[in-house]
């Protein structure tokens, strides 16, 4: 203490800092240090500081320069050169260039400072000032009071404060060896960090550097790890509970990044990858549902039933899902969202569940947690224990082991989310109405009791719940659970040409693909669906790895069939558990396909778009098959009170199913069934001879075509002649609908020489049509 008395009798040398002169630079680079943020005010390095000197002067306060936010973490540290830090995440404090420390403390408190730390050496200026000044608050967009902007506010333990004064406290109880073995082992988990980060400094700039380096999260977790490595058992257990919430978002951080950060189109292909925030293009998703089925058609003017389109003032993004408001002014619960298949349902889930992993939006949600029914069902039907029944708690655990002990998910306090994709893959009735209530999370129940009480708001009444999956499954969902629908629309023209070319660094190559496209209307129209974008960058890519590619239009009919072999492989492993290399189609697949071409073309007939429940059963098909799993078809919004309606997925995609009835009856039975229509005024040809049953059935297509009004078979007549191609008919279909050493369609140029002479006959409003027939039947390249 007599030192502290003598030291300050002496100038006080901040005093420069309020004197303009030419030692004030040479002063304030003497000073500078590494960038940090998050030291106390004071370090135990300090040796050479002048003590202050108690004057009248006032006390200035400058902040520093904001230094460039580091490049890994995207953490913006701010320290000076000497040991003490002039501005701090933790107290937002800031003290002059050159000042001294001025500890407010009494006498007492700093004996007991120096018996604790020994730190005889350093000087101290004890005096009876004010407290200081507020804090001062940085502008931070990033973490604005208003709950409702992006991307929030964290919960106070899961800020960077508090995380790292809990590393720092379980760091003070090392012995000095010890810290350097913690130090050494820091050095050697991360391979980002350099020696001089983690050995140079006290404990201060350690923690500093470790959370400026490798992000809080990270820095918290492997500080765990490295404290278990020098057998501090004890102190890595009580830090991993006192930061319990932490760590729990840290595990849930990177799972969701593993799963999510890279995307898998198709078959992957060795070496190859795509990253999901370089290609994802987000979709139009709409407060108002009306279906999501596009009102385009390439000839008609207005095809039957035409379905509403959402105006843009529905639209939201999907970050802004669960800071949506209801009537009552209260912020949603349960958000509902669905589409058409290949709209892009997995995908939007994956950018939001990657964006808040990233911290780049909703950082209020504590955790988010992935509990998809496609893992519920694979619970209750493989992997329940011999009682039939598990508590919620085990669910998430089952599925999240870092979630284990989680009390806190039931303190109000807690907002966090769940989000429940594939609804659709859920095969079991659920029992809305007299399913037992369950409302404690360690209550034993079976899954489907269990679901239906969390969605009720039985079980984590806090919890914000996502749901995802085809209109026609989660229909059944009583409205009264849910407080908003949602709807995705699909890309508009301009996310599509975004999407194709941000797929490609080669700038020539994306500008074809995106002029290539636009070749065919139907094409266009088809590329709402990311699904179908995915698929044209997919071909086209391909396709111009070879001369003169591009040259003609792209055909239509190739991915029509792609769609439909593409979405019934999916069925047979999201609902039948097939795998990848076990998708051989049954006879049962094949009379799904065929039922369904004949349903169509009797709707095509009748002229209509929509079916119901009845035509099903009409047609011996199953409402499931049919709506939920081919991928084909989609059910539409009806008022309560009436009858289910349905639909597939685009009114062309209907023509394209006739036609492809109409092909496969003369493929498999020889049959043309076109030739059968009394309204023809024909007589029925019977054809024995299969070079002539091809001519034959487009002849009666063409009659039809011709005799009906614009439009009405015209799409349909396209996709009839595109099947005779034999590219397609031996390339896709064989295998698959078709026998594999079926012989080929004979009297192709039959066919060809019948549609160049209707093309110089026809009505000058068919001409047009007729040639695509002509090219979708001849033009070998897709």
């Amino acid at each position: 203490m007599n030192t502290l008395q003598e030291d300050a009798q002496q100038p006080h040398s901040s005093t420069r800092i309020l004197e303009p002169g030419a030692e004030e630079e040479e002063e304030r680079k003497k000073w500078e240090r590494p960038p940090s943020s998050y030291g106390s005010m004071r370090s135990d390095s300090e040796e050479e500081e002048e003590p202050a000197e108690t004057s009248s002067s006032p006390v200035v306060f400058a902040l520093p320069e904001v230094p460039v936010a580091h490049g890994d973490t995207g953490l913006q540290l701010i320290r000076s050169e000497s040991p003490e830090t002039l501005y701090t995440a933790t107290t937002q404090q800031t003290k002059p260039i050159g000042a001294c420390v001025i500890d407010t403390r009494s006498f007492n408190e700093l004996e007991d400072l120096e018996e604790v730390e020994g730190e005889e050496e350093d000087n101290y200026l004890v005096v009876d000032s004010p407290e200081p000044p507020s804090p001062v608050e940085p502008d931070d967009t990033m973490e604005t009071e208003d709950e409702d902007a992006q991307p929030g506010r964290k919960h106070s333990e899961q800020e960077l404060p508090y995380i790292f004064k809990n590393i720092q406290s379980a760091l003070s109880v090392l012995s000095a060896d010890e810290l350097i073995t913690f130090r050494l082992w820091f050095f050697h988990c991360k391979k980002d960090v350099t020696s001089s980060h983690v050995m140079e400094g006290d404990i201060l700039d350690l923690v500093d550097k470790m959370i400026e380096v490798t992000g809080a999260d990270n820095a918290l977790w492997e500080t765990i790890g490295c404290l278990q490595h020098i057998n501090k058992e004890q102190e890595a257990e009580e830090l991993e509970n006192k930061c319990k919430r932490a760590v729990v978002r840290f595990h849930l951080k990177q799972h969701l990044i593993r799963k999510h950060d890279v995307i898998y189109e198709g078959i992957p292909e060795p070496g190859k990858q795509q990253h999901l925030n370089t290609i994802y293009v987000e979709p139009q998703i709409s407060l108002s549902g009306y279906g999501g089925i596009d009102p385009y058609h390439e000839i008609r003017p207005h095809p039957p039933s035409p379905p509403r389109v959402p105006s843009p003032d529905t639209f939201v993004s999907v970050d802004e899902l669960f800071r949506l408001r209801k009537d009552d002014g209260q912020r949603v619960k349960t958000v509902l969202t669905t589409g058409i298949p290949g709209i892009g349902l997995s995908v939007t889930v994956g950018k939001f569940s990657l964006d808040w992993a990233k911290e780049k939006a909703n950082k209020d949600l504590q955790f988010v947690i992935q509990l998809s029914f496609k893992s519920l069902w694979s619970l209750r039907t493989h992997h329940l224990p011999s009682s039939k029944k598990m508590t919620m708690m085990e669910v998430i655990e089952y599925h999240h082991h870092e979630c284990k002990n989680t009390k806190f998910l039931e303190e109000p306090d807690c907002r966090f989310l769940f989000i429940m994709d594939s609804f659709d893959r859920y095969q079991a009735p659920l029992d809305w109405e007299n399913s037992p209530v369950v409302t404690n999370i360690y209550e034993p129940a079976h899954p489907d009791v269990l679901i239906v009480n969390l969605i009720r708001g039985n079980l984590l009444p806090a919890a914000r719940i996502w749901i995802l999956g085809r209109r026609a499954a989660v229909s059944n969902i009583p409205a009264r659970f849910i407080d908003t629908v949602t709807e995705i629309q699909g890309f508009s023209d301009e996310m599509k040409d975004d999407y194709l070319s941000r797929r490609y660094e080669n700038a020539q190559l994306a500008a074809n693909i995106v002029a290539h496209y636009k070749r065919t209307p139907s094409l266009k129209m088809l590329c709402r669906q990311p699904f179908v974008c995915w698929m044209v960058a997919t071909v086209f890519e391909r396709g111009y790895r070879y001369q003169n590619y591009g040259v003609n239009p792209p055909k239509l009919t190739p991915f029509y069939l792609h769609i439909m072999i593409i979405q019934t492989n999916r069925k047979l492993q999201h609902y039948y558990e097939k795998q990848e290399n076990d998708l051989k189609w049954s006879d049962d697949d094949k009379h799904v396909i065929t039922k369904m071409g004949k349903m169509a073309l009797k709707m095509l007939e009748k002229n209509i778009s929509v079916f119901s429940e009845d035509d099903l059963r009409e047609h011996g098909l199953k409402l499931k098959e049919v709506a939920v799993f081919s991928g084909l078809c989609t059910e539409l919004p009806t008022a309560a009170s009436k009858d289910r309606k349905f639909c597939f997925i685009h009114f062309s995609f209907q023509e394209f199913m006739a036609a492809l009835y109409v092909f496969l009856m003369l493929r498999i039975d020889g049959k043309n069934i076109l030739g059968h229509s009394s309204f023809l005024h024909m007589p029925k040809l019977l054809v024995k001879d299969q070079s002539k049953a091809a001519v034959s059935m487009v002849h009666s297509a063409i009659g039809r075509t011709l005799s009906s009004p614009l439009g009405h078979y015209d799409m349909f007549l396209r996709f009839l002649c595109g099947m005779l191609c034999q590219t397609n008919h031996d390339n896709l279909l064989r295998g698959n609908l078709l026998r594999p050493r079926l012989p080929p369609v004979g009297g192709l140029k039959e066919v060809e020489r019948l549609l160049e002479k209707t093309i110089d006959t026809a009505p000058a409003d068919r001409v047009e049509n007729l040639k695509e027939c002509l090219r979708e039947l001849i033009q070998e390249d897709d």
